[in-house]
């Protein structure tokens, strides 16, 4: 009888155990939106863009898909909901690119004042900056200058009103966060965001870039109540993760 105890313990970590590797569809069961990019592989810096809808537990397509251009190098293990993987490389401040995984869709933001979106938007002005300095404590954090003061953003690259300090670059005119590294790890990578592209071949520093029409129809059809996800993966990482993450049929 003094074995039951045991056994039963043994049974809970092995249920506990097998629990854990397959927790990751939980992070984001409850999200009934999904931005889905899928590239041939990490060198990769072209893709394909679906989106989706969550009808009771089943994934279900919804438009058409787009091209894309990810970061110049490809893709790379980033921080997000999705659990630690060691089948490629991991993201790093300053190597062009893109996080993959699954993360959480933020604030949309654009030059204009307002946007036609249900997400939170920011309306950026000169003095924004995302701060990519790499050990700064606003590391990955979108910030005004004339609040937290030029010392905080010296350094920063990431001038958000990139028509203004860029010579008209109109890239950030319209997009949204990333959620990658929301804690700021040191040296994860900073600033990721869908925006637009400068060409269709023009790899991103680690971005999603698309063509302005992808882009408003994202916009107008992202719902924060649906808790919306995004997510980047190489095709043969796809079919492997596919069942254990819940994710839609290509």
């Amino acid at each position: 009888m003094a074995l039951l105890p045991r056994l039963a313990g043994l049974l809970a970590l092995s249920l506990t155990l097998t629990a854990g590797a397959f927790e990751a569809p939980v992070a984001w069961s409850v999200s009934r939106q999904m931005v889905l990019v899928t590239t041939d592989g990490w060198d990769a810096k072209q893709g394909t863009l679906r989106t989706y809808v969550r009808e009771g537990g089943a994934w279900k397509v919804v438009g058409d898909a787009s091209p894309v251009v990810i970061g110049k190098t490809g893709s790379a293990w980033g921080v997000g909901l999705s659990p630690p993987q060691t089948s490629g490389p991991q993201k790093r401040e300053g190597d062009g690119r893109s996080p993959a995984g699954v993360f959480r869709i933020g604030t949309a933001f654009g030059y204009a004042e307002t946007n036609n979106t249900a997400l939170p938007y920011k309306g950026l002005t000169a003095s924004d900056y995302c701060v990519d300095v790499d050990g700064s404590p606003l590391y990955n954090q979108l910030v005004d200058e004339k609040k937290v003061g030029e010392k905080a953003v010296a350094g920063a690259t990431e001038a958000m009103r990139r028509d203004i300090h860029f010579q008209g670059d109109h890239a950030y005119r319209i997009g949204f966060v990333i959620e990658h590294n929301p804690d700021g790890k040191k040296s994860a990578g900073s600033c990721i965001f869908a925006h637009l592209w400068k060409t269709p071949t023009s790899g991103t520093a680690g971005c999603t870039a698309m063509a302005d029409s992808t882009m408003e129809r994202l916009l107008a059809w992202l719902d924060p109540s649906k808790k919306p996800v995004f997510v980047l993966l190489p095709k043969a990482e796809y079919a492997r993760l596919r069942d254990a993450w819940n994710l839609p049929a290509l």
